[in-house]
């Protein structure tokens, strides 16, 4: 970035209405060029030109990526994977672990945070960033694991019996005779040690955080900027990152949400980040640390389409909204991913927008900002399900199954938040939706069950309480202990060849009505079949069931159906937990999301995510375009033109 034009970039980021900018993530090797040497000038010149012009920055420490001179005095802080040793030159390629990388990153992280901890326009600490295990398994995090192994499972007898180790023998008879993983066909052993790592992350960033808290001021915060599975844009759970364990050390959690844009602007992977992380803190609001202003060149915005990201990210209850990056770089591996600015760093279409976005922003914060959201529909994810699942693949992965069962909540305008294992509202909800939850402990299956008994809903899917959390199968009828609430049982399961849903029992057609990559042979105990199978041989089967337990209702998919089929299926369980509204008569391309603000006042969010001009009939009490300042009232249509949005307060 030339410098030259520092003043001018402040000048148009205040036009602009931008009032915090990230810095100093990622420039070890700009400010300590050699070791012992430190150049915080290039830290200090931003740090106070974006004071004198009221602008807040959060500084990010410098750890994930490694300057030239580590690397060549310890080649060793290159992380060993189970494809070799890294080589320099890319991010995130070293071992976390290594007391060489922690040793220096420590002195960099205090030397940073001693120079700028008294400076005034630092409002919080961004720790590490996208911070993940690297997958790092060389012999130093091995013998980690190892002692790991011995902390938690104390004698090997039951590290054998638990995991099943005596198969292809690979039974370990001696602590020190304790094999890689890296080799390991045993899917028991490798999702443990995929736990071990995302725990690695887990301490590596409180760890972190730690230090930090030795020198921020008690109304500065600490974040990280969390990222999510990848398929081209933001997708779904981050298989290497435990988040809500590793939230819990953070004063604020952060994400990056990145997204198509253009004609295929849906708004879901906004919904999915926001919701995801919003639940990481129990309902906190969140910071959207990095999301894209331009992007990919496919990404580059339509007119209006930065407007809406802007204030659907708020509607999901973000309290920032925060661009990767401000220019686009001319050189080196993002050259060709585009900032707010593009390449000539002058005056743009998307600049011109953010401008109104900054006023907006300016105007509307104290309507808009702390967004407090009641859901009563939860998503039950876990990471150990997610490796488990995935070490036996069925042609489509967990984050396959999760997210397409999302985005039927999202385009049915159905709130969710998340829960995990480890959560402890689980009670707290009226209906669980619970994808391919294959490795899970007694105990959390016995709580699905009771959780069934006094009144909730659950939906599960095929393949759900088959194994324990060591990802054994259990010796039991499938689908094992929640076969008590589900009334249904198995144990045979196959993969389906042009089988349908006999009658189309859920009215979407011929050409929707077919399931496929699994089926379970279901046989019904006290549940009532919804579906059978259409089949010669498997026409017996049911596909899926409902069944009454106790005070509430689970209903068991044993198939990977249609999406126009689990749409179906789980538009009767959210109507039959009590939970269809208002907000339901209206579906995708409007969606609709609320909350109440800070003043207590309920505050609703209507986004058209097409190319069409939409309307809508207003069904709440009076309240006021805060937009506009005009009022509305009961009944009223709401006209939104093509990538448009409007934002109610009841009065």
């Amino acid at each position: 970035m030339p410098y030259d034009r520092l003043d001018k970039d402040v000048d148009m980021m205040k036009k602009a209405g931008i009032n915090v900018v990230r810095i100093a993530e990622s420039t070890w090797s700009t400010m300590e060029p050699q070791e012992g040497v430190y150049d915080f000038s290039h830290i200090d010149r931003v740090l106070n030109a974006m004071h004198k012009a009221g602008i807040n920055v959060i500084i990010g420490t410098p750890t994930y990526a490694v300057p030239t001179w580590l690397v060549k005095k310890y080649p060793d802080v290159l992380a060993i994977t189970s494809r070799g040793q890294n080589q320099y030159g890319a991010r995130q390629n070293m071992d976390i672990t290594n007391p060489h990388y922690l040793e220096h990153a420590e002195k960099a992280i205090r030397k940073l945070l001693e120079h700028v901890k008294d400076h005034p326009a630092i409002i919080g600490y961004q720790v590490d960033n996208e911070t993940k295990s690297y997958g790092t398994s060389g012999p130093n995090v091995q013998q980690q694991f190892v002692a790991y192994m011995q902390k938690k499972f104390i004698t090997l007898d039951s590290v054998n019996r638990a995991f099943g180790l005596d198969y292809w023998s690979n039974r370990i008879n001696n602590w020190n005779d304790f094999p890689s993983v890296n080799g390991s066909i045993n899917a028991s052993l490798s999702a443990e040690f995929a736990r071990f790592q995302r725990l690695l992350v887990t301490n590596f960033l409180s760890w972190q955080a730690g230090i930090v808290r030795e020198y921020k001021k008690p109304a500065q915060f600490i974040t990280q900027n969390f990222d999510l599975d990848w398929r081209g844009h933001s997708y779904g759970i981050q298989s290497e990152v435990d988040h809500f364990a590793a939230a819990q050390t953070l004063d604020i959690a952060g994400i990056d949400i990145y997204h198509p844009s253009q004609d295929r602007l849906t708004g879901a992977e906004i919904s999915f980040g926001g919701d995801i992380t919003r639940s990481m803190k129990g309902g906190k609001n969140y910071l959207v640390i990095e999301t894209e202003a331009q992007g990919f060149p496919q990404w580059v915005p339509y007119p209006g389409q930065l407007r809406l990201q802007a204030f659907s990210h708020l509607a999901s209850g973000a309290n920032m909204v925060s661009y990767w990056h401000w220019h686009s770089i001319h050189n080196s591996a993002e050259t060709y991913w585009k900032g707010l600015l593009s390449h000539d760093l002058e005056p743009n279409a998307p600049y011109e927008e953010a401008k109104t976005i900054g006023a907006d922003f300016a105007r509307l914060s104290d309507h808009l900002v702390n967004l407090q959201k009641k859901n009563e529909v939860a998503m039950l994810f876990s990471n150990e399900a997610l490796t488990g699942f995935n070490s036996f693949p069925i042609g489509e992965n967990y984050n396959g199954i999760l997210r397409p069962m999302y985005d039927i909540l999202y385009r049915m305008n159905v709130g969710v938040d998340f829960i995990d294992p480890s959560s402890k509202t689980l009670e707290d909800y009226k209906l669980i939706v619970v994808p391919v939850l294959y490795a899970a402990p007694d105990s959390l299956l016995r709580r699905l069950n009771r959780f069934i008994e006094k009144g909730g809903h659950v939906v599960f899917t095929f393949r759900s309480g088959f194994s324990d959390q060591y990802v054994k199968v259990r010796d039991v009828r499938q689908p094992g202990i929640i076969s008590e609430a589900c009334g249904v049982r198995y144990n045979q399961f196959t993969v389906p060849e042009h089988v349908s849903l006999k009658g189309d029992p859920f009215q979407v057609g011929k050409d929707k009505n077919y399931i496929e990559k699994w089926m379970e042979l279901l046989e019904p105990v006290t549940a009532k079949v919804l579906a059978y199978y259409d089949h010669p041989a498997w026409g017996k089967y049911a596909a899926v069931t409902e069944n009454t337990y106790g005070k509430g209702v689970a209903t068991y998919i044993g198939c990977l159906p249609s999406q126009a089929i689990t749409e179906k299926i789980l538009e009767h369980a959210v109507k039959d937990a009590g939970l269809w509204g208002p907000d339901q008569a209206l579906k995708f391309p409007l969606i609709v999301k609320s909350g109440t603000n800070r003043l207590g006042k309920k505050i609703h969010y209507y986004f058209n995510y097409s190319a069409q001009q939409q309307q809508l009939v207003y069904p709440y009490q009076t309240g006021t375009f805060l937009l506009t300042g005009k009022k509305i009232t009961n009944n009223n249509t709401i006209e939104l033109p093509a990538w448009g949005f409007e934002i109610v307060e009841e009065n």
